[in-house]
């Protein structure tokens, strides 16, 4: 989302470097470079004054240590203030309350509410064990509530039904009637949304915030809203009490503006990130992270956590011990890894969160273009028999064509990921005998298949 943010902010920082003080005037042509980045990522103007008031006011006079650069002193500042403009520290839900806790999602339609409902419960019942109830009051739209039904039986959360015939503040009332029986301890309310902000819509949201008062009021925003998502910000803090904000869609090709906007136009933190479609793409929103990852020094934290919670361990500790005994890596060991990587988010998801001279500013391809690489790598492998996954020399060129054929692919692509996985194959027999020297030797020649080389 925020890669063309990025890219201007390194490119304005840039003129920094070489010099040997933060003085009035360099700081003033690159905050010009830095204001016209912000605006071109759709930031609102009013955020944008304050924002570079702020950064100067820092870096004026700023004296740089022996061991810094201008660029790397004014780089601190940036991340400093982006810090203070995205939350100055993580917000989380409250969980000292009396159960259940209710938590009201409100937002225009289209911005992923009932998708995020889904999302929410998950993370609640995986992270914080909790027992959560799914209600949908969306009465106008019959197929929002049995989205939010099935979406609640793919998460294991309870669901209470309602209809298009009933009132929705009345549905809420009797769902956290029916969490309070049920020992519930979360209840999540989807409202229903609109084209636009209307009179209509927060009458009928403020019903249901008083029938069922929330302990979380969260506004669900779509990241590639723009402007839109600004005044749809407000009206909805001028109309409840809001303890947070949602960001959804925010892996998409949005300029970020909406993320850097939103949280000062509401005076609230932004809470989640939704990443992508699937029930397990929201991450807690962190200033500090997201910061580092807008300034391009990546958000490693978050991908170690990744692979603690997605990545099979036991798999990994497999294939180490196979490699360290010497036998042979096949193409199923092959599907494993790209597997593993797939897990992740794919490798755009992966590159995301490196520092920017280890990922995307090297990368061979884009992201998304990776990715459909490595969905191709996956099908052309599924698309061979076990034994030719096991012993890859059987594969000749009318096994080739075949393979091709049922992946949907030309004879290119599978000649290209045989010879990829060849390459792979003499760099595991370098970890026979401690050889690990020569297979990071190795590693500089070549990498696993859809993975950028370095320069």
């Amino acid at each position: 989302m925020f890669d063309k943010l990025t890219e201007r902010l390194a490119a304005a920082v840039q003129g920094l470097r070489g010099r040997g003080r933060v003085t009035e005037e360099n700081v003033a042509e690159t905050l010009r470079e830095v204001r016209m980045a912000l605006l071109e990522a759709d930031v609102a103007l009013s955020v944008v004054k304050s924002f570079t008031d702020a950064v100067k006011a820092r870096a004026l006079g700023a004296e740089v240590a022996t061991s810094l650069s201008p660029g790397q002193a004014f780089i601190g500042i940036l991340h400093r203030e982006l810090v203070t403009m995205l939350g100055a520290s993580a917000a989380g839900f409250s969980f000292n309350v009396q159960p259940p806790q209710v938590v009201l999602l409100a937002g225009l339609q289209g911005a992923g509410k009932t998708t995020t409902a889904g999302k929410l419960a998950r993370w609640l019942k995986e992270t914080q064990r909790r027992r959560v109830m799914l209600v949908s009051t969306d009465v106008r739209r019959p197929a929002a509530i049995l989205q939010l039904e099935r979406l609640a039986q793919s998460v294991g959360a309870d669901f209470f039904p309602s209809s298009a015939g009933d009132d929705p503040a009345a549905i809420a009332l009797a769902a956290l009637e029916a969490a309070r029986r049920g020992v519930v301890e979360t209840l999540i309310i989807d409202t229903a949304g609109r084209l636009h902000v209307d009179a209509e819509l927060m009458a009928e949201v403020q019903a249901i915030d008083r029938a069922a008062p929330p302990h979380q009021r969260l506004f669900v925003v779509d990241a590639m809203a723009g402007q839109d998502a600004l005044n749809s910000a407000r009206a909805f803090s001028e109309a409840l009490e809001l303890t947070g904000i949602i960001l959804t869609k925010a892996d998409g090709d949005a300029r970020g503006g909406a993320a850097l906007s939103v949280r000062s136009v509401t005076g609230k933190p932004i809470v989640f990130l939704g990443m992508g479609e699937k029930l397990d793409a929201l991450q807690a929103f962190d200033p500090e992270r997201m910061a580092s990852r807008i300034l391009g020094m990546g958000d490693v934290v978050s991908l170690v956590e990744d692979v603690q919670r997605k990545v099979d361990v036991d798999q990994a500790e497999k294939l180490a011990r196979k490699v360290a005994s010497g036998k042979s890596f096949n193409l199923l060991d092959l599907r494993e890894q790209l597997e593993q990587v797939r897990k992740l988010g794919g490798l755009s998801a992966v590159m995301d969160k490196l520092p920017a001279q280890l990922a995307g500013r090297r990368a061979a391809m884009p992201g998304e273009q990776a990715d459909r690489e490595l969905k191709r790598q996956i099908a052309i492998i599924d698309s061979m028999t076990r034994q030719e996954r096991l012993r890859s020399g059987l594969i000749d060129g009318s096994r080739r064509r075949r393979i091709a054929a049922g992946a949907g692919v030309q004879v290119q692509d599978v000649n290209r990921l045989l010879k990829q996985f060849m390459e792979m194959q003499k760099l595991m027999k370098g970890m026979k005998g401690g050889k690990l020297g020569r297979l990071m030797a190795g590693l500089r020649g070549a990498v696993p298949p859809g993975l950028p080389r370095g320069r």
